[in-house]
C-alpha cells in the first residue's frame, strides 16, 4: 500500500495538529448544556445561544474564517476551513449566523463603501447585530426577478413599499439586505437596487409564519413608506441582480454544511447499534448498510467537491452543484434517522426536543429531535433556490443559453 511522503505527509500533520487545536478550543469554551441543546435540534436556541458561541469565536480570532485577513478573516487555507467546520459540525456547536458572516459579510467587504465597511463588518463579527434576508416575495419566489416591493427616490433617501416572505428569523434581525425595484422600464433584472434596512425603522411589520416542525423560523415582513437613507444602498442603483447573485453563492455555498452532514450520519450510525430502540441492531441488517455506504460516499464526494470550490479550482456555479447535493444528502439523511427509530420516530414532541429525554425514556438523548430535525429540512431543497432552480442554472453552465 502507498504511503504520503514529503509535502502531502507534513500537510496532513499539520492539518491533524490544526485539528486538535479546533477540538481542543471547543471542549474549553462550549458548555456542555448547550452543545446537548443543539444535538437535539439548533432551531430550539435562542439568539443569545447563538451569539455567545460567536463571540467566542471572535475573542479566538475564528469568527470569519473565509474573509480576507484585512478584515477579520483567519487566513486558513480552504483545508484548514473545512476541518474547522466539520469539527464545529461534529461537536454540535451552535451555527455562526449566516445572514451576517457567511452572507451579507462578503458583500459589504467587496462592493461596500469605506463606511459601510467600518459600520458594519465588526458588530456583525462581534455577533452584535443579527442580519435576516429580504428576497422573497409572494410573487417572487423562484423566479426572483419578478419581485415588486417598489423604492421611490427622495431627496437623500429611498422610499420603500411593498413585502417580503419567508424572511428567516426577521424577529430577531437588527438589520434586512433587500432587494428592491427602482426601475421598470426595462429588462427586470435591469431595475433592482440593493438596499441595508435598519428594522427598526418605522414602518415595518413583523408577522410569524409557523412552519410545519411548529417553530417559529419564518416572517412576513410589510414596509409601509419606509425611509431608508441612499448611504444603506450597497453599489450603484439598478445593479442589485449583480450583487444577489453573488450573494446567492455565498448562501449556497453555506447550506451545504457537510460538518453537520457528517454528526448526522455518525447519529445515525449510533441509533443503529442501539438495541433498546428496535429491539436489535439495525446496523447488521445488510440492505441497510449499504444505505449507509452509498449516503456516506455521496457525502464524502460532495465535501471533495466543496474543497475544490474554495480553493478556487471551479467554476462558482458549481455552488448550484453542491446546494442541490448536499441538500439532498440532508434530507436523506434526516429520513434514515426516522427509519432507523421505527415506531419511536411516531413520536413528535418539540418540548421534549428542547428539554431533553425524561425518566424512563426508551430513547437515548441523542435520538431526541429527529422529528423536529425531518419536518425542517423538508424546506431545504427550496431554501437558497429551489431544487429546479440549480438544476436549471447547471443546464446553462453546461450548454449555455
Amino acid at each position: 500500500m502507498a504511503t504520503m511522503s514529503g509535502p502531502a505527509q507534513e500537510d496532513a500533520a499539520r492539518l491533524e495538529v490544526f485539528r486538535q487545536e479546533v477540538r481542543a478550543f471547543i471542549a474549553e469554551n462550549l458548555p456542555e448544556e448547550l452543545r446537548a441543546r443543539v444535538e437535539r435540534g439548533y432551531d430550539l436556541l435562542s439568539r443569545d445561544d447563538h451569539s455567545f458561541w460567536q463571540k467566542k469565536l471572535y475573542d479566538r480570532g475564528w469568527a470569519a474564517p473565509a474573509w480576507p485577513v484585512q478584515y477579520g478573516g483567519t487566513g486558513w487555507s480552504a483545508a484548514m476551513r473545512q476541518v474547522f467546520e466539520d469539527e464545529c459540525g461534529r461537536a454540535s456547536c451552535p451555527r455562526t449566523q449566516p445572514q451576517g458572516v457567511k452572507m451579507i459579510g462578503p458583500i459589504i467587504f467587496t462592493h461596500g463603501t469605506p463606511a459601510q465597511k467600518e459600520r458594519f463588518l465588526q458588530p456583525i463579527l462581534k455577533s452584535d447585530e443579527w442580519w435576516c434576508q429580504g428576497y422573497s416575495e409572494p410573487g417572487a419566489g423562484s423566479d426572483l426577478a419578478a419581485l415588486s416591493t417598489r423604492a421611490v427616490a427622495e431627496g437623500g433617501h429611498y422610499r420603500v413599499n411593498g413585502q417580503k416572505i419567508w424572511t428567516t428569523l426577521a424577529h430577531w434581525a437588527d438589520w434586512m439586505f433587500c432587494l428592491v425595484r427602482t426601475d421598470s422600464s426595462g429588462r427586470r433584472q435591469e431595475g433592482i437596487t440593493f438596499l441595508l434596512i435598519d428594522m427598526k425603522s418605522p414602518g415595518i411589520t413583523v408577522r410569524p409564519i409557523v412552519s410545519l416542525d411548529l417553530a417559529h423560523h419564518f416572517n412576513e415582513v410589510f414596509f409601509q413608506d419606509v425611509m431608508v437613507p441612499m448611504e444603506n444602498r450597497i453599489g450603484e442603483e439598478g445593479r442589485g441582480w449583480t450583487y444577489a447573485k453573488a450573494l446567492l453563492g455565498h448562501e449556497r455555498v453555506a447550506i451545504t454544511e457537510h460538518g453537520r452532514a457528517h454528526e448526522r450520519l455518525d447519529r445515525l450510525k449510533r441509533i443503529a447499534r442501539e438495541a433498546r430502540i428496535n429491539g436489535n441492531e439495525l446496523i447488521d441488517d445488510a440492505a441497510f448498510r449499504a444505505q449507509l455506504a452509498q449516503v456516506e460516499i455521496e457525502l464524502m464526494a460532495a465535501q471533495a467537491t466543496t474543497l475544490r470550490l474554495l480553493e478556487g479550482q471551479a467554476s462558482p456555479a458549481l455552488s448550484s452543484v453542491l446546494k442541490l447535493r448536499s441538500s439532498e444528502i440532508t434530507q436523506r439523511l434526516s429520513r434514515m434517522n426516522l427509519d432507523a427509530l421505527g415506531p419511536h420516530a411516531l413520536r413528535f414532541d418539540l418540548e421534549q426536543a428542547e428539554q431533553g429525554p425524561s425518566q424512563g425514556d426508551p430513547l437515548p438523548s441523542f435520538a431526541i429531535g429527529r422529528g423536529v430535525e425531518y419536518l425542517r429540512w423538508r424546506a431545504l431543497t427550496v431554501a437558497g433556490g429551489t431544487s429546479e432552480i440549480q438544476r436549471n442554472i447547471i443546464a446553462k453552465m453546461i450548454f449555455g443559453d
